[in-house]
């Protein structure tokens, strides 16, 4: 159902306007041209639309477009944003679709700008003029470093319908739950001194092998206590990942900084988590005479599941003849959800393929998505 030639057409402009989201500054970028862009085709589309800044990034904004009024209806979602790239290590520019071997390269091209165009095919497949609920498309920013558009959208609130689609590349295959995501430093301030003599300072590193021991404690207990079969990794899992400390071998080391990350089930509560950690490190700190400080080094992402049972989960696994899974890597959805919507993870495309050089989107799933697509589109507001 979907025209080749259109669709590439649209995702080679997509692709073309750059929107990387990094925490570097200088390779950070706006994605005010591609939600402005998407903007206009909706609009021809008789979609009503409307930018909404983000909080102290006004070069970067969310799209929120909607056709028709009432309660229920659905919402279809998808980021803006792309990772960094490395130019020499893509065979054709990053920024220039390419199309070879059945497959159409470029940055974000499954990651995810082509979930877009497979939105808009869907749409004019659709008679909108016969809609009995609404339907609103969301483009988000920052999805890539911070969810910051997906936050504001949650804080900003408004936003109804019964059931919420995720474009992310999952193969077509319907996502239903993912762990949640913390990343925490503990840095452990000592007093430094000569190496010949302890007594001479306090080591950082020394209580820093005892705040290790003591988080990997943490890890055995909530492992043991928390468990869900529906992943390939059943338990929550604490990495720790690196660790800086010390300036030379003959100074006691004065301070030192271990950085880890934690991923939580369904039904684990991300800030009872950080607190947990807070109040078992703190002993350790009057008990070795050391300041100990625990801080997060972005905002957490919330664990997602949306039930078996739920209406949206069984249309989405009856329309593309698969069961619904989990995913490895964290998403949007828990915001969605949280405004009161089913949610399901669905769109063409493979998380294997994105954020690495010469990313591509396969032409074979482009017609199933935009079929699956204009199918919900019919139960939800038909």
């Amino acid at each position: 159902m979907i025209d080749l030639k259109r669709y590439t057409q649209e995702l080679s402009q997509l692709v073309a306007l750059p929107s990387v989201s990094c925490a570097t500054p200088r390779l950070d970028t706006s994605n005010r041209a591609v939600v402005e862009l998407l903007a206009n085709w909706l609009s021809d589309l008789g979609f009503t639309c409307e930018l909404q800044p983000l909080p102290d990034q006004p070069h970067k904004a969310n799209l929120i477009a909607t056709r028709g009024s009432g309660p229920g209806g659905i919402l279809l979602s998808g980021h803006t944003d792309t990772v960094p790239y490395d130019a020499h290590s893509w065979a054709q520019d990053p920024f220039s679709l390419t199309e070879r071997e059945d497959r159409l390269y470029g940055l974000g091209a499954t990651d995810m700008k082509g979930f877009f165009p497979v939105v808009l095919a869907a749409l004019r497949a659709t008679d909108l003029h016969k809609l009995q609920a609404p339907i609103t498309i969301i483009a988000t920013a920052d999805e890539e470093t911070s969810m910051a558009g997906a936050r504001a959208l949650a804080l900003r609130g408004g936003l109804q319908a019964r059931a919420a689609i995720i474009g992310e590349p999952t193969g077509l295959r319907p996502i239903r739950m993912h762990k949640g995501i913390m990343m925490e430093a503990v840095h452990v301030r000592g007093h430094s001194g000569h190496s010949s003599d302890p007594a001479l300072g306090n080591n950082a590193l020394d209580a820093m092998h005892r705040v290790m021991s003591e988080l990997q404690a943490f890890r055995t207990e909530l492992q043991s206590q928390h468990h869900h079969p529906g992943f390939h990794v059943q338990v929550p899992t604490l990495n720790l990942g690196c660790i800086h400390g010390g300036d030379n071998p003959n100074r006691i080391c004065g301070d030192c900084e271990l950085q880890f990350d934690l991923r939580s089930l369904p039904g684990m509560n991300n800030a009872e988590l950080h607190e947990q950690i807070a109040r078992r490190l703190e002993p350790l700190a009057i008990e070795l005479d050391v300041d100990i400080r625990l801080r997060a080094l972005f905002d957490d992402v919330p664990a997602f599941e949306q039930s078996a049972h739920s209406e949206l989960v069984k249309a989405c696994e009856s329309l593309s003849g698969f069961g619904a899974v989990s995913a490895a890597f964290a998403t949007e959805a828990p915001f969605l959800q949280q405004l009161g919507m089913e949610t399901v993870v669905l769109g063409p495309g493979s998380i294997d393929q994105a954020h690495q050089p010469n990313e591509f989107i396969p032409l074979a799933q482009l017609s199933p998505a935009a079929g699956i697509i204009r199918q919900l589109i019919e139960h939800y507001c038909r």
